[in-house]
């Protein structure tokens, strides 16, 4: 008798993660990172240990944005971990936003009290704050750098480690230490300093969906969610699987407000003594918590092709210890040739699995770490010049027998495919889950009855309102969309009164 058939109907599909996302999607995410190998969370409040395979994304994220940061003329720069107190009184919006997460350094070096327990000792004469950010280290230095309109613009980018208190953590989306790149930029003009502004929106928009696979919405965050110091924050939304949003990435118009705390002026080509006009932004390794919750599954990580640490891990099938040599041999040769091989400007990665583990086991750890390609190599493989193709968008039962030259051929139009399908499927999931409400008591039904997901209506632009809905509901405005057209104009659906255009209402991480 068919074992299958045996099986009672409603029998619970088996899920190399536990619990599902439908179960409880807080924590498959977490064992989803362990399961992947990640990160773990640390002995240190607050902070996590990234692991290789996590670090590997965050190389490559690190390697596609620096390149085209370059490409753009910004220049690398490494400024000073601690800044002085000083400096945040210098900028009072700016500390006022940041003063409840700083860490602050005030002695010197450890003493042994009377107890022999080691204590802080010598304290300093002015504290200092681990950087939560660098625009008031950086403006003083910029502010000695500038003399003239030649000096301008000046373009820079720091990838650095960042520090900030978090009372509830979660492991990539938020820790009291995280990794980022931050730019920081100096212009002649408001013109200038705003196309700059814009000009980094867009290049993190075309990363995301070039690389990451993951749809984001462009929008202006409202005053109440700005950055301190900023004029204008402009911001990337993502929808989550569990249908939140994720910001995705931020870039600041600063104005002079920054110039005017730390002096930034310039002569300009009449002579005159003007402050320049700076900008700020980055992203960080929550992107990376970002990719697991837009493409993972019940079985595990799914890596975009374009940042997976490997593309395709081979798995020699060794049954018996006088093939051993002749299956390794092909799969060494093998592994050379798919080497050769060039994706999104890099070579591809491929690694050969020997370790002595049976080969479910070893398939399963690849499903589970999210590589794109597993190839499984026998002694039937060898002898017919194939091999016997998994792909990670697809069912792990849905594995087919390729020749080898056939899989070469095709191995970077797979990769691609994967890339398109993943992005696909993404954006159909955020239109999917994106509706209009045009009343009041729609939107409070939505956001107390449903799943949730992201809503479109227009908002009077009050602080009020937005700060009850937040109240009433844990639901932020997270953008103010950035339109190819003119927006249309309507009625606020709390007041009545006219509003220029619909904003995005979601809860959100």
């Amino acid at each position: 008798m068919n074992k299958e058939a045996t099986q009672p109907m409603n029998q619970k599909v088996k899920t190399a993660i536990t619990p599902t996302r439908a179960e409880d999607y807080p924590e498959w995410y977490q064992q989803v990172i362990k399961a992947a190998e990640l990160a773990e969370t640390s002995q240190t409040r607050g902070c996590m240990i990234i692991k290789p395979w996590g670090y590997a994304i965050w190389e490559n994220i690190q390697r596609f944005l620096d390149d085209q940061f370059k490409a753009t003329g910004h220049k690398n720069v490494y400024f000073p971990l601690l800044i002085p107190v000083s400096f945040f009184e210098k900028e009072a919006e700016h500390i006022e936003g940041f003063a409840k997460e700083c860490a602050v350094v005030t002695h010197t070096r450890l003493v042994t009290n009377e107890e022999g327990r080691l204590v802080p000792g010598s304290p300093l004469e002015e504290p200092y704050v681990i950087r939560p950010t660098s625009e008031t280290i950086i403006g003083e230095a910029f502010s000695r750098w500038i003399q003239s309109y030649r000096d301008l613009p000046l373009l820079i980018n720091q990838w650095a480690n960042v520090m900030r208190w978090e009372m509830r953590t979660r492991m990539f989306l938020r820790t009291s230490e995280f990794l980022w790149q931050e730019g920081h930029t100096a212009h002649a003009s408001e013109a200038d300093a705003r196309e700059e502004t814009l000009k980094i929106l867009e290049l993190y928009t075309r990363f995301a969906y070039d690389y990451l696979a993951m749809p984001v919405i462009k929008g202006e965050k409202t005053e109440s969610e700005r950055f301190p110091g900023a004029v204008n924050t402009y911001c990337l939304e993502a929808m989550m699987q569990d249908k939140k949003a994720l910001q995705a990435g931020t870039s600041h118009y600063l104005g002079q407000n920054f110039s005017h705390g730390f002096n930034i002026k310039f002569l300009n080509a009449s002579g005159k003594e003007e402050f320049a006009y700076t900008t700020s932004w980055g992203v960080t390794t929550r992107l990376i918590g970002g990719v697991i919750m837009t493409h993972s599954d019940d079985n595990g990580f799914v890596a975009p092709p374009k940042i997976a640490p490997t593309h395709v891990v081979i798995l020699p099938i060794l049954h018996k210890e006088e093939q051993k040599a002749e299956i390794l041999s092909y799969c060494t040769t093998l592994a050379e040739d798919i080497r050769k091989l060039s994706y999104a400007n890099r070579n591809l990665v491929v690694e050969i699995d020997q370790r002595e583990l049976t080969g479910g086991e070893k398939a399963w750890s690849w499903v589970k770490k999210g590589v794109p390609i597993r190839i499984e190599v026998g002694m039937k493989e060898c002898q017919n010049q194939s091999v016997f193709v998994g792909r990670r968008d697809k069912e792990y039962k849905e594995r087919f027998s390729q020749t080898r030259d056939e899989f070469l051929s095709t191995l970077i139009t797979q990769l691609e495919e994967m890339h398109q399908g993943m992005l696909t499927r993404a954006q159909q999931f955020q239109k999917q889950n994106t509706r209009e409400i045009h009343s009041k008591k729609e939107f409070y039904e939505f956001f107390t009855e449903s799943e949730g997901g992201f809503v479109l209506a227009h908002w009077n632009g009050s602080a009020a309102i937005e700060a009850q809905v937040k109240q009433d509901l844990n639901v932020t405005i997270r953008c103010i969309p950035l339109l190819d057209h003119k927006p249309e104009p309507g009625k606020c659906i709390f007041s009545g009164e006219n509003s220029p255009q619909q904003v995005i209402f979601a809860k959100a991480y």
